[in-house]
């Protein structure tokens, strides 16, 4: 039976609300009124063949509370004059809402409406495009009000989080609902007051003028040659923060990259040279760092197809940056060792050489097997001495310890 039942009727309004038509009713006329739902109807035939049926469901539709009902008057050759719902209708907003059980969350969102019109109306709009958003925060929209208002009258702040002194507002409660901070403030504040090339939850703080963490990046001398920075004599492992590294002057031609820790620790030693703890995607630090323009710059990552795309970033800030031990040897090499990428990246990469698309290529259409990865840890030590050997010969400038001979 394909005849609509109450619970499609719930179902098309329920839908209404799901979509925040509803809510947006409830401040403007984004539904007119009444409203009307769609309604199939038995046919002349299901009347013959389905008698019983059909009176079943015309009591069952008459029975739906809120609706207003058109009725249609059959004189039909079998059972005679019948009497049929043809249409029906929900008059008013407050019909439909209690059709699906929603008056009182309507009820919160008018209230959550008023109290920003009252003290931040350019947030209306916000309100308007994702009112059930704004009903789940119904709990914390007032202090989300007062976060605002802090801003507006403390813009660019150049504090940390924690110095934020509103009733009842902490740095944790800013650090969990900075999504949608980020949405008020720039509806609330200047586009002058705003860094709008800060995108993401990441750089919330730096898109709205605090102070962020310190970021570190941390690097082994490979050359016990290299003078020691100060306060660091003895010391190769040393974390700085960004500002100082950008800040180095030491005579350094190779800096290797690698994204995994034992790799870090196990680098062998090297002629004028360091290598750095990776850090993912976040290249921007190490980009303000211009004396490794200067430098020959190898990165080692995992080779799956996000090792590809780190790569690829990577080389939006320094275009000579090489690729070490992500070529198509190394991973023939080992094939015992592959393992599987949970979620491998399918896009194109413009940025990588003509044989590292090659690689990527395969990984990304599964040429080699479904979801290949080789993480970066697997690949033999003596393999990677060999490949470093390689260039040290190009250069002249790589020395390495006797267990890499």
């Amino acid at each position: 039976m394909s005849w609509t039942t109450p619970a499609d009727l719930r179902a098309q309004v329920q839908r209404l609300w799901d979509r925040g038509d509803l809510l947006r009713a409830v401040v403007s006329d984004a539904v007119a009124w009444p409203l009307r739902l769609n309604l199939k109807a038995p046919s002349a035939s299901d009347l013959s063949d389905r008698f019983e049926a059909v009176r079943d469901w015309v009591r069952a539709v008459a029975d739906v509370p809120q609706v207003r009902l058109e009725w249609r008057e059959w004189n039909h050759r079998v059972q005679g004059m019948q009497r049929l719902p043809a249409v029906v209708w929900l008059d008013t907003l407050q019909s439909a809402l209690a059709f699906i059980g929603k008056a009182r969350q309507a009820q919160g969102f008018a209230a959550l409406w008023q109290q920003t019109a009252a003290a931040q109306p350019t947030l209306l709009a916000w309100l308007s495009r994702r009112p059930l958003r704004a009903l789940d925060l119904a709990d914390r929209w007032e202090r989300l009000l007062a976060v605002v208002a802090w801003l507006q009258a403390h813009p660019r702040p150049g504090v940390y989080l924690r110095q934020v002194d509103v009733p009842g507002v902490d740095s944790k409660f800013i650090e969990a609902q900075q999504g949608v901070l980020a949405e008020l403030l720039d509806l609330a504040l200047p586009p002058e007051m705003v860094h709008s090339e800060a995108r993401g939850s990441a750089l919330f703080a730096r898109r709205f003028g605090f102070l962020g963490k310190p970021v570190r990046i941390r690097l082994r001398l490979l050359d016990a040659e290299l003078p020691s920075l100060p306060g660091c004599r003895g010391l190769a492992d040393i974390t700085l923060d960004a500002a100082s590294f950008a800040a180095l002057a030491l005579p350094i031609e190779h800096v290797f990259i690698t994204e995994n820790e034992t790799n870090f620790l196990a680098f062998p030693p090297s002629a004028r040279a360091v290598v750095v703890f990776g850090a993912g995607y976040g290249w921007e630090p190490l980009a303000r760092a211009v004396w490794l323009n200067r430098c020959q710059i190898h990165y080692w990552g995992d080779l799956d197809t996000h090792g590809f795309a780190i790569l690829d970033r990577l080389r939006s800030h320094f275009p000579h940056a090489a690729s070490l031990l992500m070529d198509r040897d190394t991973l023939l090499a080992h094939r015992l060792h592959w393992g599987a990428e949970p979620e491998p990246a399918r896009h194109d990469l413009s940025r990588l050489t003509t044989d590292e698309t090659a690689v990527y290529d395969d990984l990304r259409f599964d040429r080699l097997q479904p979801s290949l990865r080789l993480e970066q840890e697997r690949i033999g030590y003596g393999w990677v001495c060999t490949r470093l050997a390689r260039i040290s010969s190009a250069s002249g400038s790589l020395v390495l310890p006797a267990n890499c001979a």
